[in-house]
């Protein structure tokens, strides 16, 4: 990972020791971060909590735009859930669509362990830096 700051803030504790996310690969290019399944991560129906998911491509996008140098929070943010999660994890691998002066534009899709598509998002993030 080029920018190890991102690593520094958020794996040691918070949202994203909480919800079991790991770094699998950050460049300037993408982002690909895991979430470990626990059943704290399911609804009461047995499956990936939407909120769980939403925050791991949240993430993914973050971590992409950290690793390009820039902080940013998040301006908005959609997401399309298109299959049920399940299994031991789920993986997020963003990338940029847009990169401006003052804010930013990405997109993420989230697979479950059998590399399926389960959800896509896409988000607006402003730079604070």
């Amino acid at each position: 990972m080029k920018d190890d700051r991102i690593k520094k803030i958020t794996e040691k504790k918070g949202f994203f020791k909480h919800n079991n996310f790991e770094f699998v690969e950050v460049t300037e290019n993408r982002a690909i971060i895991k979430a470990n399944l626990t059943e704290n991560s399911m609804n009461p129906y047995h499956i990936v909590h939407g909120g769980l998911t939403f925050g791991l491509g949240d993430m993914a996008m973050g971590a992409l735009l950290s690793a390009k140098g820039r902080s940013a929070v998040t301006l908005n943010a959609n997401i399309t859930y298109l299959k049920p999660g399940k299994g031991n994890y789920i993986t997020a691998k963003a990338e940029i669509v847009k990169y401006g002066k003052q804010t930013a534009f990405a997109k993420c899709n989230i697979y479950n362990e059998k590399e399926e598509l389960i959800a896509t998002m896409d988000g607006n993030y402003f730079f604070i830096d």
